[in-house]
């Protein structure tokens, strides 16, 4: 009886790849994580800045909304979107100061919300702390609100709109994330 032991098993030389190879391959790996980890951090961040302005706009189109229905806008508005401001704009008990016919004219997810009332949603601000919308109402029909007379580190000091609701930027005190439209 004659076996072939050739026969039953590749080449090896043709098969494998070697360990320069495979350090190789390797190392190209890790070299385009660490390239993808800062581009994938940074549209993290965007995307939360999109998402706060999209919350700033939803908080701006309420108080309109509240201006439609009343004629007025709300009084017990302070400048912060406080306690007080997220039970006018959701409650629909009507017996909260402002909303006698309960409409509701906003409603908030869960992590835009805490004792405070209306926040930024952890991880905007630096080391997870949340933020209050500033809200800025032209009452005196005037034209244009000052959001620098609320935020003094902001470089916008007059925007023509009747309502403007912002947050300052964790990166960048200068600016604002929010709507002056």
């Amino acid at each position: 009886m004659n076996l072939s032991v050739s026969g039953n098993f590749p080449n090896r030389k043709e098969a494998s790849f070697t360990l320069v190879e495979l350090l190789v391959v390797i190392s190209i790996i890790g070299l385009l994580a660490g390239l993808g980890f800062p581009a994938i951090n940074g549209a993290m961040q965007a995307g939360k800045k999109t998402e706060v302005a999209a919350m700033a706009e939803s908080i701006k189109t309420a108080i309109n909304a509240y201006y439609t229905e009343y004629s007025t806008y709300p009084s017990n508005t302070s400048s912060k979107t406080d306690a007080a401001f997220l039970d006018l704009m959701t409650n629909t008990s009507g017996t909260n100061a402002g909303n006698y016919r309960g409409v509701v004219f906003l409603e908030v997810p869960a992590k835009f919300t805490n004792s405070s009332g209306i926040v930024t949603p952890r991880g905007f601000c630096k080391n997870g702390a949340q933020s209050n919308f500033f809200v800025l109402i032209d009452t005196g029909g005037v034209g244009y609100v000052r959001p620098k007379s609320n935020s003094p580190t902001l470089a916008i000091t007059q925007v023509p709109s009747s309502v403007a609701v912002w947050v300052v930027d964790p990166v960048n005190s200068t600016r604002a994330v929010g709507t002056f439209k």
